[in-house]
């Protein structure tokens, strides 16, 4: 059981998610540094969105902390370098509200065409002022898309039925995926010299901060007007008032801000303006996805396993082709352990096959997982495995290649005299082990493992067999290999209990017994 801390408003379905896991669940909202400082120390799982600041103090005492989870997307408020390094997996639910986002962005934007906030305001004062906040049309008019991620494409999907023409501008995105949203790719003048309306769409960088400056809007179009649902910051709101006062700009309408909450601003006094409080997700829907989500990704990272919203572990490493052999990649890597005397200097990780035309570093993160569990008193993650590696002084060499003989997907783990290959069988649903120390041999990633060295004669079997059914050891599955000289050969055994150590130690014992090694993978 693991220690759950969630320090701000989560959906009620995600908590009791986490507690149906067995997990201890600590609500505490409003904590003050002190009081958070405290618990983080006794916390496994610590669950935010974006009022709590965790940083590298809070993380200094964060001495059991697997996993942050942000319900939400935006990962302003986490230090995720710092989190890395110490090993601790950091996710977030970036799907969660980018139906909320899109259509608060959307809203805005008709907002803004049609003065829909200026004429409320004034009949609910008592004013009928119909001429003063004629509107404009989105019919035929261009509009600019900054950032085509998740959020951008829904706006552009959402957009088409007003018979816009869409332009886009985003570095990491192909024109092919524009066009697939009815979009353009320019480059970003040429997307503010032509649009009507620019709706922004970035998280919030190094790069992105104060992206939007005063020489920035002197690229707009005259008259154009501006839409910011994404991240505060990415706007110098100073130098977008002095666009706006100078008329160079139509209009702007903002959901963040470069200090939130926000309460005075003299963007605020402006009949030119659209204004809300940081709405993009929130929605009843948006919320209880992002607590669901965030939920079951802090379950999968505290279960050790794979978890496929982890910001700190690279995007391309999530193939859905690669995920169904992470578990035998790291039973592979823990039978490796037991094979070896001692951890070697050098593992070389080979992957073949279909998913060998992947990008297969998750695959060998798996590896490195069981090879160096039984080595550290802290958990080895997906995100603090290869510098567990590099302190300990051992060199990676991963190759991979479509080709893998007569396996349609093959993971091998070898270093020196030891080796270990294994794929998943019978439609991808079994674990199996196809060769140990170059012997052609079949046997199940079994809880208990027998691995026996020992001359190629008659009656070998038969010594094994006898000595461990008078032990009441059930061999479950027995593969065997041979060298190309005949000299010697190999047996594994899987058993149905475990084998003591007396038994096994009567084994090496045995005339034509060369070594015997006892594997548990648990």
């Amino acid at each position: 059981m693991a220690r759950v801390l969630i320090t701000e408003e989560l959906a009620q379905p995600g908590i009791e998610l986490l507690r149906s896991k067995g997990h201890d669940v600590q609500i505490s909202l409003d904590l003050s540094p002190d009081d958070l400082f405290a618990a983080i120390a006794e916390t496994d799982a610590l669950i935010v969105r974006s009022a709590t600041e965790v940083d590298k103090r809070l993380l200094d005492e964060a001495h059991r902390l697997q996993v942050i989870g942000r319900a939400g997307v935006g990962l302003d408020n986490v230090d995720i370098a710092t989190a890395t390094s110490r090993g601790i997996l950091v996710c977030n639910a970036p799907e969660s509200n980018v139906v909320s986002a899109a259509e608060h962005s959307v809203a805005l934007l008709l907002a803004l065409a049609r003065n829909v906030a200026q004429a409320h305001s004034a009949l609910t004062q008592g004013r009928w002022e119909r001429s003063l906040w004629t509107g404009t049309e989105l019919l035929n008019k261009t509009v600019g898309i900054v950032g085509l991620g998740r959020v951008g494409r829904l706006v552009a999907q959402r957009l088409k039925g007003f018979d816009v023409r869409i332009l886009a501008f985003d570095p990491f995105v192909s024109s092919e995926s524009a066009r697939a949203v009815n979009a353009e790719m320019v480059e970003l003048d040429d997307l503010l010299s032509q649009s009507d309306f620019v709706t922004v769409h970035l998280p919030r960088t190094p790069e992105t901060v104060g992206l939007f400056d005063a020489e920035r809007f002197t690229k707009f179009k005259p008259g154009a007007r501006l839409v910011n649902a994404a991240r505060g910051g990415v706007v110098i709101e100073d130098d977008l008032l002095e666009a706006l006062e100078s008329g160079h700009l139509g209009g702007a309408a903002l959901d963040v801000f470069d200090t939130e909450p926000k309460l005075h601003s003299p963007l605020f006094t402006r009949e030119d303006v659209v204004v809300t409080p940081h709405l993009g997700a929130s929605t009843d829907e948006a919320q209880d996805r992002a607590g669901v989500t965030i939920a079951e990704q802090v379950a999968l990272a505290l279960d050790g396993d794979f978890v496929p919203f982890a910001v700190n572990i690279a995007a391309e490493e999530a193939s859905d082709a690669l995920r169904p052999y992470l578990g035998i990649a790291e039973r592979l890597g823990a039978f490796f352990s037991g094979l070896v005397t001692e951890l070697p200097t050098e593992i070389e990780i080979k992957v073949t096959g279909e998913i060998g035309g992947y990008d297969t570093k998750i695959v060998a993160l798996a590896v490195l997982r069981g090879v160096l569990s039984k080595h550290s008193d802290s958990p080895i993650t997906f995100v603090n495995a290869f510098e567990h590696a590099q302190r300990l002084g051992i060199q990676i060499r991963e190759f991979r290649s479509r080709d893998s003989g007569e396996f349609r997907n093959l993971i091998e783990v070898r270093s020196g005299d030891h080796a270990v290959a294994g794929t998943l069988v019978r439609s991808g649903n079994e674990p199996r082990i196809v060769m140990i120390d170059d012997h052609s041999v079949e046997v199940p990633l079994s809880s208990h493992i027998l691995v026996i060295r020992n001359d190629d004669r008659p009656g070998m079997i038969g010594i094994v067999g006898t000595l461990l059914g008078k032990a009441e050891v059930n061999i479950s599955f027995m593969g065997l290999g041979r060298d190309g000289a005949g000299d010697h050969a190999l047996m594994a055994l899987a058993s149905d209990q475990p084998i003591a150590g007396e038994i096994l130690e009567t084994l090496k014992s045995e005339g034509g017994i060369q070594s015997a090694s006892l594997i548990e993978l648990g």
